[in-house]
């Protein structure tokens, strides 16, 4: 029986693959006491990376909401991550069950303009 480490993949923790964005993907978010319009690097079903170079602690909660074709689309995450001057990664806590219908075609369609 072979083990998949020994064929050189390695397990990972995401539940979601990700799909990059091409800067095709806006998000204003506020966390109560900042906010601004960033674009998205890349996001999963599971989560989110925003570019911006404004510094929010791990931990914080962040209300989303999207600027796409595909409808309103509003969540609340939690910041997993920061890279300075790159961005923050986190990781949805809430997304309503409509808007996440929207998530998914939003999902979608960025995979689709990938290939």
């Amino acid at each position: 029986m072979v083990n998949a480490w020994q064929l050189g993949s390695l397990p990972t923790r995401r539940l979601y693959s990700r799909v990059e964005t091409s800067d095709n993907v806006w998000v204003y978010w506020d966390c109560g006491e900042m906010a601004d319009v960033s674009p998205v690097h890349d996001m999963s079903m599971g989560g989110i990376f925003l570019k911006t170079t404004k510094v929010k602690p791990e931990g914080k909660v962040v209300h989303l909401h999207f600027l796409v074709q595909e409808g309103r689309i509003r969540a609340d995450a939690v910041v997993k991550y920061v890279r300075s001057k790159t961005g923050v990664g986190m990781k949805f806590a809430a997304v309503s069950q409509d808007d996440r219908g929207r998530l998914a075609t939003l999902m979608t369609r960025l995979r689709s303009l990938r290939k």
